[in-house]
């Protein structure tokens, strides 16, 4: 028997993608543009800056990358580590196995912290390793903040809080793609060097829009990183910043202005209000 979706609208009852609001819905409904024009150059330069509000950072610097989450992950670790180098990654379900697995399969040294799913980060663990790594030979953390799978959520703070009571260098490389926008999410407070979400959970948009945010120390890490890159190169991006024409490849012109609208709705009600409601609403369903 074949299944297709019956008339009218359709709405999704699962963690993402998510159903998309009205609003977003019409801005997107466009035809193509010229991106090399003016008008989107200048439409970019406001997202830019106000995606940075969504990561509550002033010092990072954004990226909006054509792409998926997964393409975000990898963005987030090619531009900042070399083949071979050590991390440490927590295993507590689906998204963070399989993030993992893309940084075993990039030839990274993977070091594995383990817990039962539907449990959080062991941090105790993480707290030894950094202890007995007087070398510095542990290059990055990589942590999922909300894990979509399981729906628990690591304290990024005591993370960062860890690294500092060792004052340990590790990069901290944060998976936001399911909390940004619908949780508490302080990149420069808790000290994250990359966060990276996608258009499809909170930000209400379609699939097809990966958001990094770099730290100054990520940037300075990316000049030296030895991995291959090409799409995903940081130093593209901040290239054309510096023309001020901002794409070095062809960008969805639709989804571009469909985070307009997106970001609009959110600052309109305020992204502290509609974080209480996320919470507000979670404790309802659970």
């Amino acid at each position: 028997m074949d299944y297709v979706n019956g008339p009218g609208r359709n709405h999704l009852f699962v963690p993402g993608p998510v159903n998309i609001p009205e609003q977003v819905l019409r801005a997107m409904n466009r035809n193509n543009e010229d991106y090399r024009s003016p008008a989107i150059p200048a439409l970019t330069k406001t997202l830019l800056e106000d995606v940075k509000k969504i990561f509550k950072t002033t010092t990072g610097t954004p990226f909006l990358i054509p792409t998926t989450g997964t393409g975000a992950w990898e963005s987030a670790l090619t531009n900042t580590l070399s083949p071979g180098d050590r991390i440490i990654s927590f295993l507590i379900g689906q998204f963070s196995l399989l993030w993992i697995d893309q940084q075993q399969r990039l030839n990274f040294n993977v070091d594995v912290i383990e817990s039962e799913w539907g449990q959080g980060a062991n941090l105790d663990i993480l707290a030894s390793k950094l202890a007995a790594d007087s070398a510095h030979t542990i290059k990055a953390i990589c942590i999922v903040h909300n894990e979509t799978a399981t729906g628990v959520t690591n304290n990024l703070a005591t993370v960062r809080r860890i690294l500092d009571n060792y004052r340990h260098p590790a990069l901290l490389l944060v998976d936001g793609v399911s909390s940004i926008c619908a949780l508490d999410f302080r990149m420069d407070e808790w000290g994250i060097d990359v966060a990276l979400t996608g258009s499809q959970k909170a930000l209400s948009l379609p699939t097809g829009m990966g958001i990094v945010c770099a730290s100054p120390k990520a940037l300075e890490a990316s000049r030296t990183a030895k991995s291959v890159r090409v799409f995903f190169d940081w130093k593209d991006y901040l290239k054309f910043y510096k023309l001020g024409t901002f794409w070095p490849y062809t960008p969805s012109i639709q989804l571009l202005y469909g985070l307009r609208a997106a970001l609009d709705l959110l600052f309109e009600e305020g992204l502290d209000n509609v974080i209480a409601r996320h919470n507000r609403l979670g404790k309802a369903t659970r």
